[in-house]
């Protein structure tokens, strides 16, 4: 536990590091939003393609990995959606705030799991964790799209929303970098080595950048709320996938990746949707702060966990 808490003080610490700055005002909100920008559309993408695109995975081992990832998602979906009619009831949970509970027990944040599977487990880890992606991220934008849809306190675009789906850079990555692979076409030398430099920044820029968004004086709103989604997430999605693990015989880094997945926090851009479809949207503000805090406590747990059971 020692080794594994250790391990990821670096990662908290550069977190810290971009609450600072941001709230020192050493960098002002459009920087911050080009730096996020930055990640989400170049350096991490270039990772991605980079690590897929020389990757050795076996096509069972995939479907097995696969089998887990698709069981925790849609096992806390359908447990969200059999206990919406007791929180409307007994907790007056509103149809918005559910929205964002749906959305904070089921998405990740893309940029803190790749950054901790680059530091801990290298290549061979990011390569998984590729492969998580373009698995769970179209599902879950569809999980979310449908419940914000028939849930939310506005009407959403639906054929928006999965138009921007399809232009995610992450999934356009995985998918590029999965061609490279199976074509046996790879890299280049010189562009995997150019590849290399470009995806390195994406790790730490990333975590400054999850830093920055932390906010953590509205977490005292929605106590109750934000407490209950925190666990879901936190503690019950990890339960879930080890699981799923189980079930589909994950063991060992794998396991880890798809445990680690699903231990991170929910995912930021989880508020701009919230935003756009009538989701509860500080509600979700607040599932993210308080998330990306506990994770501190939770991570180093559930990895302890993956690798030792």
């Amino acid at each position: 536990m020692l080794l594994v808490i250790s391990a990821l003080l670096p990662v908290f610490m550069v977190i810290a590091l971009g609450y600072f700055l941001r709230h020192r005002s050493v960098l002002d909100a459009s920087a911050w939003q080009g730096l996020e920008n930055l990640c989400y559309f170049v350096l991490f993408p270039v990772l991605l393609v980079k690590t897929l695109a020389v990757a050795e995975i076996g096509s069972a081992e995939i479907a097995r990995f696969s089998g887990a990832l698709v069981f925790a998602i849609l096992v806390m979906t359908v447990l969200l959606l059999l206990a919406y009619p007791v929180l409307q009831r007994y907790f007056n949970v509103s149809r918005a705030a559910f929205t964002s509970l749906v959305q904070g027990a089921t998405r990740w944040h893309g940029f803190i799991a790749l950054s901790i599977v680059g530091l801990l487990l290298g290549d061979e880890g990011v390569a998984y964790m590729a492969v998580t992606m373009a698995i769970i991220i179209p599902l879950l934008n569809i999980i979310n799209v449908m419940v914000l849809a028939h849930y939310g306190d506005a009407e959403g675009d639906l054929s928006g929303a999965f138009v921007k789906l399809l232009k995610n850079p992450f999934i356009i990555a995985s998918a590029l970098g999965a061609m490279l692979n199976i074509s046996g076409l790879g890299l280049a030398p010189l562009l995997y080595n150019a590849a290399d430099i470009i995806g390195s920044g994406a790790l730490g820029i990333g975590l400054l950048t999850v830093g920055a968004g932390i906010h953590i004086s509205g977490i005292r709103d929605h106590r109750g709320l934000v407490i209950f989604g925190a666990l879901l997430r936190l503690l019950g999605m990890p339960a879930l996938m080890f699981t799923g693990c189980l079930l589909f015989g994950v063991e060992g880094m794998p396991r880890t990746v798809a445990m680690l997945a699903a231990a991170v926090p929910t995912a930021a851009s989880s508020f701009v949707l919230a935003k756009q479809m009538g989701g509860d949207a500080p509600l979700m503000a607040n599932l993210i702060t308080l998330q990306v805090l506990g994770a501190i406590m939770t991570l180093p747990l559930v990895i302890w966990l993956s690798q030792s059971t």
